[in-house]
């Protein structure tokens, strides 16, 4: 795996050693050393004050991993094997929220955004003083400038006003990152997700340069029901061709080594997700709608839900991807529990609204899984997927992909329809689709939208790194001969 940041190897080394663990029937029995383990007695803490502030991090970190947060934590003292055993008892995930902040974790980070450096050259002029409305600068004896954080309300004008640039803006990183400010600092100073707004773009995970914040996982709900024995079938996005450094039936081996009785390609609904999208966007620009956005990405759909009411009219009502191959999957295998494996944390939020899926995992958790087991790639036993999909459906893992697959599938037809992409879900991209909906125009009449800058191979839990994920992807996105440009409609 190729990290790219310390944050990923941690987060990645923790899963795979409970993974380890628990494949060993030792999870419960061992898990009050892990902590101790990852930092012994003469380690050098990463950031942290002390070893013993470094293992209670660690301890906290688990809770997410098992799928448990803060809240379930009903006594400091209780050892992490009772919420082991909690979290390998429990029938069916019940925590209501996607993601959380571990608070020990989040204690490091700025309570401040302005703050004025030694570049102050205490002028005449004053510029920060007379520019402030809220009269918290002050004045130390060498008539260097300083603010009063208790008056200050960040507002920035100080830091625009100062001729000598003295005066710097310190960002928290996950608040910075959040594009519908869904995260803020509560009355102790830790971050909160608020999730009546959260989008659940997963920008803020990997924004905290502590790795505070996490998804809760389903990791071992779905290992449990391995290890029972029950029947689990693995529909895997296509951004599967850029995470490991392998062929992709050897992959698939790995997913059979696991333990899940098939694999399907999402590819394969994606398909579905073209027609039905080309079809349905030739009628409504005939019906005289100026435009109309994709719906397969489901980060774009809370942000429509939470955030943009007025573009629901302009979103298409197909199905994503995921959503056809879970009834593909549950009508090959109508016993079986269906698990959704893809780069997103928003697919936490659409599982839980439809029927046909169970459980979702991540690449970055596969990955660990990976390491947990032992498996080593390149000695798996290939399995083949029966079913052959178009190049394009493969190709929805990137920007572009799912406006080159309508439009490839039209032919000719698309040449008169304009189509553009949305990718990255910022806040001037956020403030351009708002414009779209209250106008109801638009600079063209199909619109990609996707939350992640290059698409879901660049999604926050990934596997491989950006550039490598993207370079394998377009390398094997060109070895798939299956076109709609040699099908017939």
């Amino acid at each position: 795996m190729a990290f790219t940041n310390n944050i990923m190897i941690v987060r990645h080394k923790l899963l795979a050693d409970l993974v380890r663990l628990w494949k060993n029937d030792q999870l419960i029995e061992k898990i009050d050393r892990l902590p101790v383990e990852l930092s012994p007695r003469r380690s050098k803490p990463m950031g942290r004050c002390c070893i013993h502030k470094e293992r209670a991090v660690w301890r906290y970190k688990t809770f997410p991993l098992m799928g448990l947060d803060m809240t379930d934590e009903h006594d400091e003292v209780a050892p992490l094997s009772d919420y082991a055993r909690m979290a390998l008892s429990r029938p069916e995930p019940n925590k209501e929220n996607i993601m959380c902040v571990i608070d020990e974790a989040c204690s490091s980070c700025v309570q401040i955004n302005y703050e004025i450096t030694n570049l102050c050259r205490g002028c005449v002029a004053r510029s920060c003083y007379m520019n402030c409305p809220k009269d918290a600068i002050r004045f130390k004896k060498n008539g260097q400038a300083m603010i009063d954080h208790d008056t200050c309300v960040s507002c920035g004008i100080c830091h625009k006003s100062c001729p000598y640039h003295a005066i710097v803006y310190i960002p928290v990183p996950c608040e910075e990152s959040c594009p519908v400010k869904a995260i803020s600092k509560d009355e102790h100073g830790i971050e909160h997700i608020d999730e009546s707004k959260c989008i659940y773009c997963g920008k803020c995970l990997n924004a905290c340069p502590f790795g505070a914040i996490f998804e809760i996982s389903q990791t071992f709900d779905v290992l449990q029901h391995i290890r029972k024995g029950e029947k689990l079938v693995a529909i895997v996005a296509p951004s599967i061709l850029g995470q490991f450094n392998t062929t992709i039936e050897k992959v698939y081996g790995a997913f059979k080594e696991i333990g899940f009785a098939d694999v399907i390609e999402v590819a394969e609904g994606a398909m579905q997700t073209t027609s039905n999208e080309a079809h349905e966007l030739l009628e409504k620009l005939e019906e005289g709608q100026k435009f109309m956005t994709t719906s397969c990405c489901p980060s774009y759909i809370e942000l429509v839900e939470k955030h943009i009411p007025g573009m629901k009219p302009y979103v298409s009502s197909t199905g994503s991807p995921m959503y056809y191959a879970a009834r593909i999957a549950k009508e090959k295998h109508p016993d079986a529990k269906i698990v959704f494996v893809g780069p997103c944390i928003a697919k936490r939020k659409e599982v839980r609204r439809d029927e046909a899926v169970d459980y979702i995992l991540t690449f970055e958790e596969i990955g660990s899984i990976l390491d947990g087991f032992d498996i080593q790639l390149e000695q798996m036993q290939e399995f083949s997927i029966l079913h052959t999909s178009v190049r394009e459906a493969h190709g929805f893992a990137q920007a572009g992909g799912v406006m080159g697959a309508v439009k490839a599938y039209l032919k000719e037809e698309a040449e008169k329809i304009n189509a553009i992409q949305v990718s990255d879900i910022n806040k001037k991209n956020i403030a351009l689709l708002r414009a779209c909906a209250k106008t109801g125009k638009a600079a063209g009449q199909f619109i990609e939208v996707m939350a992640c800058e290059g698409g879901c191979i660049t999604g926050p839990s990934t596997h491989n790194d950006i550039v490598s994920g993207r370079r394998q992807l377009v390398q094997e996105l060109l070895k798939r001969k299956e076109s709609y440009e040699t099908m017939d409609r």
